[in-house]
């Protein structure tokens, strides 16, 4: 079953009790950040928690993901040094502009990787699009490095970039997110879209999860074990829809069965799209529970 990302939930790396905890929250992916909300004082304090939690703890059926500070500071490479060292985590890169800012991250993981018997390839990468550039860049990003596993908005720097602020509606979002997506789409990755930060506001997160999921955003990063649920219920498929899944699926084995090129479902042609489709929506009710993992596999 392919990993999902509904929600990636976002954990300070300096808060040894969140740290701990994280493997509790029903997020499909956890991400410790050692960035944006650590001091600049508790940098290495955050770093050595979070490669201790990743050495002794276990997060069953989390990706775990660490964003890191800026390679090109002293603070970035060593936590680039310390989380390949783990060989648990995949390494997300804040701020990234450009496919260079990629491929220089790149260079400087699989020298870690070498340095700590790991081999060169194994770490998995995320890029955070936080600006105009970045929006721009948003497809060399996105076909920069065969590590990258998914790029995703970092809202707040790039409307600040913009000169305005987030609305409501999300209008001045609607360009960086489709930029996002459509770059994530032609290179096979994921697309991860911002957080939502007043996470007192169920109704908001739930509209604004409708409408990244219906743009295609995989899902989204939260800051708050509160929003996991509504995230997931939103991504949840209706009965009509498992029920038609199932359906096209089953047509395919059966034009498979009987060596035949042509599949059809009621009278109408089924094309691979639909079929990927069909996959997808049969992942996500496994996700939820609703679907037992052997149907349809």
């Amino acid at each position: 079953m392919k990993q999902l990302r509904r929600t990636m939930l976002f954990v300070p790396g300096n808060n040894a009790g969140m740290v701990r905890d994280a493997g509790i929250y029903k997020s499909d992916a956890v991400m410790f950040d050692l960035e944006d909300s650590v001091s600049v004082n508790e940098k290495d304090s955050a770093r050595f928690l979070v490669f201790q939690a990743l050495a002794s703890l276990s997060y069953p059926g989390k990706e775990i993901v660490v964003r890191i500070n800026d390679p090109k500071t002293a603070a970035g490479r060593e936590d680039i040094t310390a989380i390949v060292k783990t060989g648990k985590a995949a390494i997300r890169l804040p701020k990234t502009e450009s496919a260079a800012d990629v491929t220089d991250c790149e260079e400087l993981i699989e020298q870690a990787e070498r340095k700590a018997g790991i081999a060169p390839g194994s770490t998995p990468m995320m890029a955070a699009v936080e600006s105009a550039a970045g929006v721009l860049n948003a497809k060399e990003i996105a076909f920069a490095s065969k590590r990258l596993i998914g790029i995703a908005l970092g809202a707040e720097d790039y409307v600040t970039d913009l000169r305005t602020h987030r609305s409501p509606e999300g209008v001045e979002l609607l360009f960086g997110r489709s930029m996002i997506l459509l770059a994530a789409r032609a290179a096979g990755i994921d697309a991860i879209d911002t957080v939502y930060s007043d996470v007192n506001n169920e109704e908001g997160l739930r509209k604004e999860t409708t409408l990244i999921k219906q743009l295609g955003f995989d899902g989204k990063s939260i800051i708050n074990p509160r929003q996991i649920k509504i995230i997931h219920e939103v991504f949840t498929p209706t009965e009509k829809e498992i029920k038609n899944a199932l359906a096209v699926i089953e047509a395919s084995r059966e034009a498979e069965r009987r060596s035949s090129g042509v599949i059809s479902l009621n009278g109408r042609m089924v094309d691979k799209p639909v079929i990927l489709r069909a996959e997808r929506v049969l992942n996500l009710a496994r996700a939820a529970g609703i679907l037992n993992k052997e149907a349809a596999e």
